[in-house]
């Protein structure tokens, strides 16, 4: 790829669960041959219900030197992974603040025609996964973004077994992220590169 993708993978992660995902994905797309940015969205939850988590504390802490995103960086991007644990079936409230924080970037038409794609853990099967995953999608609409789901694309799909995005079971912490999820990841990592490559190719003939 002469002009490499340029990629941000936004996430909001409590415990750790959806970091190892996006750090997974990052880590795809730089060998597919993205520029990529690992971006966290912004604490949004007091201090004090932080530190009352073992594993949230702990998380916190590990992940302090990833920066924070923001707006500049889905301006930046030619493609942007969405990564969220899910709350109640719908995102985590401090990734909607994030994406809340793109209306002007809307207003000026500069969030259309991007790829966007997104995954989601949850710490029970099912678990609003998939609404999650749709509820994220709609902001992508008003975006007048591409939403590039992994859909059955590849053999490791039937094995993940959702369509809409990457999908993680924690089992409340107490289960690893493995190589069903880290394959799904990979390959949706592909997938998002290779689509953003051909149409940031067809914007520039």
């Amino acid at each position: 790829m002469t002009t490499p993708v340029k990629l941000a993978v936004v996430y909001y992660s409590s415990t750790g669960f959806s970091a190892e995902i996006a750090k997974e994905i990052g880590d795809a797309a730089t060998k597919a041959g993205a520029e990529v940015r690992l971006l966290k969205a912004a604490e949004l939850a007091p201090a004090a219900a932080v530190a009352s988590n073992e594993a949230w504390a702990a998380h916190a802490a590990a992940s302090a030197g990833i920066p924070e995103a923001t707006p500049a960086d889905v301006e930046w991007a030619d493609a942007v992974i969405f990564g969220t644990p899910t709350r109640f079936g719908n995102i985590s409230s401090q990734l909607k603040q994030f994406i809340d924080t793109l209306g002007g970037l809307w207003a000026q038409g500069l969030l259309a025609d991007k790829v966007y794609s997104g995954f989601v853990t949850t710490a029970t099967t099912h678990g609003g996964q998939e609404s999650t995953l749709l509820a994220l999608y709609n902001s992508i609409h008003h975006f007048g973004g591409l939403v590039v789901s992994p859909g059955y694309t590849d053999p490791v799909k039937f094995v993940d077994g959702n369509p809409y995005g990457t999908s993680h079971v924690d089992a409340q912490g107490n289960n690893p992220i493995g190589d069903q999820t880290r394959n799904a990841a990979r390959h949706q990592a592909g997938r998002v590169v290779r689509i953003a490559a051909a149409l940031k190719s067809g914007f520039a003939a």
